[in-house]
């Protein structure tokens, strides 16, 4: 079992820049392939970025590529999402997420999400 637990979201002007941070539970947080997801009003949840286990690969969606980056840190059990350069459209609930599957848009957990809103 993985408890994860998201912050840093918040309000945000264009062209600004948030840190997520998302801390999990457990002694096998190296286990665990980590994705952060994003989901907007009346939208569909999407993958946004995911990090392998020993952090040694990245996927970026096209839309965030460039602006933003996934790190994690398995010493002290986080992942984290810079986003830079934030858009209006960047506007969502963001969750994290952990997985067994090393790559892909498969969950094994979630965290509760934070929202993060841009204003133009």
């Amino acid at each position: 079992q993985v408890h994860l637990v998201e912050s840093g979201g918040g309000p945000v002007q264009a062209g600004g820049s948030l840190r997520l941070s998302c801390a999990a539970s457990g002694r096998t947080f190296r286990s665990y392939a980590m994705r952060w997801f994003r989901q907007a009003p009346g939208k569909e949840r999407d993958l946004v970025a995911q990090i392998t286990r020993s952090g040694g690969s990245t996927y970026y969606a096209d839309s965030v590529k460039g602006r933003f980056t996934i790190s994690r840190d398995n010493a002290k059990n986080t992942v984290y999402l810079q986003m830079n350069s934030l858009k209006p459209e960047d506007t969502a609930v963001y969750f994290c997420a952990a997985s067994t599957t090393g790559w892909g848009n498969a969950v094994d957990y979630w965290g509760q999400g934070t929202q993060v809103t841009v204003s133009s």
